[in-house]
């Protein structure tokens, strides 16, 4: 004997049917971090460099803060100087998915070489590159873009100037020339230096005030000039 099933019984079925519960979505946590600073994905941090404690560096200070850098990293130090630590704690403290940002690109680096060579560092870290001023940001297509034709022009002018001092040295070659510092005592001096050398009365420091030289130059090109003089044993 079959059950009919009444509207009451259908709408019985639904009322006891559990609905799944809602996933909640998961907010993004700030990034772990040893020293303990709250780090948040996707960071940007400002550096900003003086050469000297005269300049100031209030502009640059105000142009990171108001392009959003939640931290910023500031030094007085010249840019020739390859060691600096600032610059070396910013580099410590970003983390993958961040953004460094500066005000020029002369604050970060003083040559196309240095400028490369340390935004290829950072894109080897998966950390972006912005500069203000120039409006260059490697975390575009177009800055990207830019930061590879920078790179290439780099390298062309390298090259250059390799080709230029491998046909300098070659021209110099062909007459005659070797290239390097000129010695400091010809054939004729040392030729000189030895004929007096053979005069007891002459010392070794006369020989070289005479040649323009130092003792020690003087015993480098004639080692034997050391015991000219001494008596034998």
């Amino acid at each position: 004997m079959t059950k009919k099933i009444t509207a009451s019984t259908t709408s019985s079925i639904k009322k006891g049917r559990a609905r799944p519960a809602a996933r909640k979505s998961a907010k993004a946590k700030p990034s772990p971090r040893t020293d303990g600073q709250i780090h948040p994905k996707g960071m940007l941090i400002g550096y900003a460099r003086v050469s000297t404690i005269e300049q100031n560096l209030a502009l640059q200070r105000d142009a990171l803060s108001e392009a959003g850098c939640g931290k910023i990293f500031t030094e007085q130090m010249s840019g020739a100087v390859a060691d600096r630590p600032a610059l070396h704690d910013a580099l410590e403290f970003a983390r993958s998915g961040d953004t460094l940002v500066v005000w020029k690109l002369d604050r970060l680096a003083r040559s196309m070489k240095q400028l490369i060579e340390t935004i290829e560092k950072l894109r080897i870290r998966n950390i972006g590159f912005r500069s203000l001023t120039e409006a260059l940001d490697t975390t575009t297509a177009q800055g990207l873009l830019v930061f590879h034709m920078f790179s290439a022009l780099a390298e062309f002018e390298r090259s250059l100037i390799r080709e230029r001092t491998r046909a300098g040295l070659a021209a110099a070659r062909r007459i005659g020339r070797t290239g390097g510092r000129p010695p400091k005592l010809t054939v004729d001096d040392i030729e000189a230096a030895k004929a007096m050398l053979a005069n007891p009365d002459i010392g070794v420091t006369q020989i070289a005030h005479r040649l323009g030289v130092s003792p020690a130059t003087l015993y480098r090109y004639i080692p034997a000039a050391r015991t000219a003089h001494m008596p034998d044993i």
